[in-house]
């Protein structure tokens, strides 16, 4: 496995091993973990991002979409467990 090379200031790095030893890991399997969450946030940010941007531009493709209130409205019924009609999707006015 290569090796990395982290610099940081020495407040940082005892920071860094304080937290590690209260949570009973090394520094670097601390840091190892802290990488992979920030690398796990960031994918699913960009795939957020990516769906998000999927969806607007199907709404401004097809001027379709339904309020906020019939959606919540929608949306509280099926937390119940029971059915619900979808909304109609209306046209946006441009």
């Amino acid at each position: 496995m290569p090796t990395t090379t982290i610099r940081m200031d020495d407040a940082l790095k005892a920071r860094v091993s304080a937290v590690a030893e209260r949570s009973g890991k090394t520094a670097h399997a601390f840091l190892l973990e802290a990488i992979a969450e920030k690398v796990e946030r960031e994918e699913l940010d960009a795939e957020f991002y990516r769906i998000a941007e999927e969806r607007w531009a199907k709404l401004l493709a097809t001027g379709k979409s339904v309020s906020w209130d019939e959606a919540k409205a929608y949306l509280a019924v099926r937390a119940t467990g029971k059915g619900a009609r979808k909304p109609a999707p209306r046209k946006l006015a441009r």
